[in-house]
């Protein structure tokens, strides 16, 4: 499902980044992968349907680090961190894929609303809107990630790294 982006000019920042120790690399780029996520939260949450607003409210921004790779996450569905998280907008997928024509069967012993205990369900159309974004808005995400690195070397360490060129290859 992802795909690759790739951009001119990230060479330099590479090599300012292979200048650091391990430890202030990967600071700056968890903060790097936040700044890129951001930028396509900011756009699923203009694209997410607003019947509630629950999918906004429920967009967490966070970065992993394993093996000295940082990967960058939009969660939704989640507020806190850990086993005490609340389940919020668990049906993002569902919104983001849509869903098949179902039955809904009530547990044993209960009913579903008015005592009825099953129901057949029609489905739902999907309503893409985390896809659209990404689509939407990877470049600008790759350049705010690149635009935060830039910044942090030259205000942090003190090291001077140009910018790259605007050029994209798609």
């Amino acid at each position: 499902m992802s795909e690759d982006i790739q951009i001119k000019g990230l060479a330099d920042l590479q090599r300012a980044l292979d200048t650091l120790p391990a430890k202030i690399e990967q600071n700056i780029m968890r903060g790097a992968m936040r700044a890129g996520i951001k930028v396509i939260a900011a756009a699923a949450a203009a694209n997410a349907p607003q019947l509630t607003g629950a999918l906004k409210l429920d967009m967490n921004v966070g970065t992993r680090s394993k093996a000295g790779q940082v990967t960058g996450r939009l969660v939704i569905g989640r507020r806190g961190k850990g086993k005490s998280a609340k389940r919020a907008a668990f049906y993002a997928l569902f919104v983001e894929y849509g869903t098949r024509a179902h039955r809904i069967v009530a547990r044993r012993g209960k009913a579903l609303a008015l005592g009825v205990s099953a129901v057949n369900h029609p489905g739902a159309r999907p309503k893409p809107f985390l896809r659209p974004a990404f689509d939407q808005q990877a470049q600008a995400s790759v350049m705010a990630v690149a635009e935060y690195i830039r910044r942090r070397l030259a205000t942090k360490h003190g090291i001077e790294v140009p910018e790259p060129p605007q050029e994209f290859d798609e």
